[in-house]
């Protein structure tokens, strides 16, 4: 039994909460996990996890072996990095995500800077209006944009945006500017998403939350096409400050109501890796982090 591989595998099972998920990130088959940790159980002689069908639970032995291997495999990834020198040449295929039109206007420049600077990477972005799962999917580094529930996964703060309504001047001119978020029932709605239960729009009103309920004229499943019809002249739609800079500072879209507007949403770096990210991905994080956090005063509009 290779030691340092069972550690490695018992290490990403827990991490990822099973053995399917830990066998995608490892790149083996399930049964090669299985094999792997009941052998290493058999030479510790204790049961290191409990499985079900549906989760897999470590004991109080599995506890403790953790950290123990945890602490091991990074003191042995640390002299594999003196070994070969933490300046060698980033390579390989990295994948990146993030919303459309977030990854559009911010991340595909900082991906052409990215490639320009280390040839021997090649790198695939996957620009999609939903969340994508890093480990289940073999994504490296995601930008995601709201408030982020508990995961075993590495975050960095970047900045913050606002969620804003905005319309075209030439729909403001013609149907009047709403005064007060009770004005908005008399206005044409742009959805940028679907949804099952009835939509509407949040505020913030003396301190206090408010719901507008809305009936849409057009429903649309990408921001990027509310955003374009928002700017024909079609009705107001509710989109992230970092989506419409451009378009505000161009005066294609106007902010209406922002005395009414929520707190703002945070925006953060998402990896997997650890502290001890790999060279193709830290030299990514570290590209992106210090342009994004230049540019997110621009986001706040």
């Amino acid at each position: 039994m290779d030691r340092l591989q069972a550690m490695t595998t018992f290490v990403t099972v827990v991490e990822t909460e099973g053995f399917a998920s830990a066998a995608r990130k490892l790149k083996i088959s399930p049964s090669v996990i299985s094999r792997l940790i009941n052998e290493l159980e058999a030479h510790l002689g204790v049961r290191l996890l409990n499985r079900t069908t549906r989760i897999v639970r470590m004991t109080d032995a599995g506890e403790k072996f953790l950290e123990d291997c945890r602490s091991i495999l990074a003191k042995v990834e640390a002299a594999e990095l003196a070994a070969v020198s933490a300046h060698s040449t980033p390579r390989g295929q990295l994948t990146v995500t993030a919303p459309v039109v977030f990854g559009k206007n911010y991340v595909t420049p900082i991906v052409q800077e990215y490639l320009t600077r280390y040839p021997a990477v090649t790198v695939s972005c996957w620009f999609l209006d939903r969340t994508v799962n890093l480990v289940d999917e073999g994504v490296d580094v995601a930008i995601r944009i709201g408030e982020l529930p508990n995961s075993s996964l590495q975050a960095v703060a970047i900045g913050k945006v606002r969620s804003v309504l905005c319309a075209s001047p030439a729909y403001l001119e013609a149907h009047g500017e709403p005064q007060c978020p009770s004005d908005l029932m008399s206005h044409v709605a742009i959805q940028s998403t679907p949804s099952t239960s009835s939509p509407e729009w949040r505020f913030r009103v003396d301190g206090k939350p408010v719901v507008v309920p809305i009936q849409p004229r057009l429903i649309t499943t990408t921001n990027d096409s509310a955003m374009t019809a928002a700017m024909s002249g079609l009705g107001i739609v509710c989109l992230l400050s970092c989506q419409i800079s451009s378009e505000l500072a161009e005066g294609r879209l106007r902010i209406v109501l922002p005395e009414y507007e929520l707190a703002t949403l945070p925006v953060h770096v998402l990896h997997r890796e650890g502290r001890r990210a790999n060279r193709k991905v830290r030299a990514f994080l570290d590209l992106a982090i210090e342009t994004f956090r230049a540019k997110a005063s621009l986001w706040r509009a």
